[in-house]
Order: structure tokens, then sequence, then C-alpha cells
């Protein structure tokens, strides 16, 4: 975990690679719990029998609980001492690349892109995420996520 003292001391990290968040398990109470959640209830999500024989060979994550897993991977990545409050301001650009089995270990890689004032002497971030699975080369979701922090 890193830490910064300051918004100021992470804005600096400007184009450059800030942190990669620690492993997390996709598990199948977490997909069923998300799939209760939204009302998505597929089957290559909930149903492991029909699952194993369709396309990917087992249940596989929905593509919006892998983005929802952002904000803990910010968390278990980096904390600012100075900064009282970080808001989720949404997304610019979302891409599901690869499907995660159920019973994946996943992780992100956060590359800050750019760090402007905003309202409240705020600052908002905005991070190059790649979210990795254990053992395969290709990604499985990257997106562009807006952060904005305030002292």
């Amino acid at each position: 975990m890193k830490t910064f003292q300051t918004i100021s001391e992470l804005a600096a990290c400007t184009g450059q690679e800030v942190a990669v968040s620690d492993w997390t398990t996709v598990t199948q109470q977490q997909v069923n719990l998300f799939a209760d959640a939204t009302d998505d209830h597929q089957w290559i999500h909930v149903d492991p029998e029909r699952a194993a024989a369709g396309p990917f060979g087992a249940p596989i994550a929905h593509g919006f609980l892998t983005l929802s897993l952002i904000p803990k991977f910010f968390e278990s990545s980096f904390e600012v001492i100075g900064s009282r409050m970080g808001v989720n301001y949404g997304l610019n650009k979302v891409r599901f690349t690869a499907p995660v089995p159920v019973g994946s270990r996943l992780r992100a890689r956060m590359k800050l892109l750019a760090a402007e004032p905003v309202d409240n002497e705020g600052v908002q971030m905005t991070w190059a995420v790649t979210v990795e699975r254990e053992g395969s080369a290709r990604p499985v979701c990257v997106a562009e996520s807006l952060v904005r922090h305030y002292p």
C-alpha cells in the first residue's frame, strides 16, 4: 500500500503507473449476490452446471461485477492522508476484453492520466485502470475512471 501525504503529491504522479492492487478472488457467491442486486440471472453467471457446457466452460462473472471492483482495487492500493473524501465521478471508457471465470484472481494496475482542479478545492483525477486475471496475458477489463478527491 502506497501512502501519499497530500492530494498534490499524488497529482504529481500524472503520467505514471501509481499502483498495483492486491489480488482478489471472484466467487460464485459474489456472482449470485450481484445477480440478485441487478436482476441479471443469465445462466452463464448463475447456473454452474449449464455454464460448464457453455461457451466459457464455467460460470463467468458479470462484466459490471468486474467493473464494480475498481473502488476496492483503489482502496487496497494507496491512500491519501490529506484527502478527507474521494468520490467516484464516473467513467469515460470501459471495455470487457476477456471473460472472468468464477474462481479467478483479479488485480488492477492504475495509471494516473490527468489531475485537474474542481470546485471546493478538489482535484479530479483521470485513471487508466487495467484489470488483470492471474495466469492470463490479456486483461479482462480496461476502463478510464474519474475520481474526485477533496482536502
